[in-house]
């Protein structure tokens, strides 16, 4: 081989790689083109088809009502029947207060309520006996009337002694003054009892109320829960003087729960009342989600609700981006499943595909948001212990 050929093969190697790479230049540059567009149009599908029908934020906590357990009337603690942690059903005794004053007043209204009942049935007897004592006094008047009717024409024939007639016309009067005294006697003993029968006197009435201050009294030393739930923040100790309205404790029902999902303000362009919402809970992980619906969002950002709310109109101003709570109704059935705890972390996530709801809640139907019947058995017992005492007393006296 010559120097000639040996010189000529680099430069025909030079020019077929210079050939070569443009090709791969051209096929690398369309590679990672591509590559951008894919993923550009793949964003693009996420945020059409994923990101632009939800908002979500980890903002977000649990709620549930704090019912305070409070007395109702002051006393000494002689007794807690619930500590923290423990489950409590609606009217079961938490705390129990000495009762010894309470007892003796009861006692003492008791008393009064049967003599009162027994009062107001002699007043109807006396009644009875007045309306007797009328008929009486009728039947003597026209006995003297009759007396002195027969005499007078004996006057004329001078065959009666006119004495005789004046006694007779004295003792009509007589009559007439003791028929008035008789009338009037019989109104005053109807006065008391007009109109009514014993039970629903005036009188024993007065004398029920009464009772069922007492009554109620007595049993309000022992503190109810008036909802079932958990009992949280217990402060009571055995022989503390607790006053009327002093908090002893606190009682949470795990039932009727909800989530408060503090949205910025940016967000709520899209969120309208009764759009599905998805949860995750820190405290289970992603292996557990709740589904709930928003129900209302707040009147105002959360800053003004504060106790030192921001004034913005003074000093140096600087933007800050604002929350306002959305409410999400969570279901009572997966709680019951997977049970949480008043203020737990969470993640919410509402679909905001269908945006043609309602910003504002609708007024209320009218139905309670909370409620119990502890009281109102209470008092119907109350009512049930008064009931006795009159019918064993009005038996009392029929049977006499």
């Amino acid at each position: 081989m010559s120097a000639t050929d040996s010189a000529a093969r680099p430069q025909d190697n030079d020019s077929g790689m210079a050939a070569k790479n443009p090709a791969k230049r051209r096929r690398a540059l369309l590679i990672v083109t591509s590559v951008f567009v894919l993923a550009a149009a793949a964003w693009v599908l996420l945020w059409v088809f994923v990101f632009s029908t939800r908002e979500k934020t980890d903002n977000a906590y649990v709620g549930g009502n704090q019912v305070a357990i409070s007395a109702q009337v002051p006393g000494t603690v002689v007794a807690i029947l619930a500590d923290d942690t423990q489950r409590v059903e609606a009217g079961q005794v938490l705390v129990k207060l000495d009762s010894t004053d309470a007892d003796v007043r009861l006692q003492q209204v008791s008393s009064a309520l049967a003599q009162t009942v027994r009062q107001v049935r002699e007043q109807t007897e006396s009644a009875s006996s007045a309306d007797a004592q009328v008929a009486k006094a009728r039947v003597d008047l026209k006995k003297a009337q009759a007396d002195l009717a027969r005499r007078l024409p004996l006057i004329a024939e001078q065959a009666e002694a006119p004495e005789n007639v004046q006694h007779l016309r004295d003792a009509v009067d007589q009559a007439q003054a003791s028929l008035t005294a008789a009338e009037a006697q019989a109104a005053a003993a109807h006065a008391a009892i007009e109109g009514t029968d014993v039970p629903n006197n005036p009188a024993v009435v007065q004398a029920r109320a009464n009772f069922r201050a007492a009554w109620v009294a007595a049993q309000r030393n022992a503190i109810y829960a008036p909802v079932t739930g958990y009992v949280a923040q217990r402060s009571v100790q055995v022989g503390n003087s607790v006053q009327a309205g002093q908090q002893l404790m606190t009682v949470v029902p795990l039932h009727n729960l909800w989530v408060d999902a503090n949205f910025k303000e940016n967000q709520l362009r899209h969120i309208r009342v009764g759009q599905p919402a998805r949860i995750e809970t820190d405290v289970y992980g992603g292996g557990v989600e709740y589904h709930g619906k928003v129900i209302g969002l707040g009147a105002g950002t959360g800053s003004v609700f504060s106790l030192l709310p921001a004034q913005n109109a003074t000093g140096n101003w600087i933007k800050v981006v604002q929350r306002v709570p959305v409410r999400i109704a969570l279901d009572d059935k997966e709680l019951d499943q997977h049970p949480l705890r008043v203020g737990l972390s969470t993640e919410v996530t509402v679909d905001i595909t269908d945006d043609k709801g309602p910003v504002l809640a609708s007024t209320n139907n009218g139905q309670p948001v909370a409620q119990t019947d502890v009281y109102d058995q209470m008092a119907s017992k109350a009512d049930a212990e008064a009931e006795k005492i009159i019918q064993a007393n009005l038996s009392q006296h029929s049977a006499n």
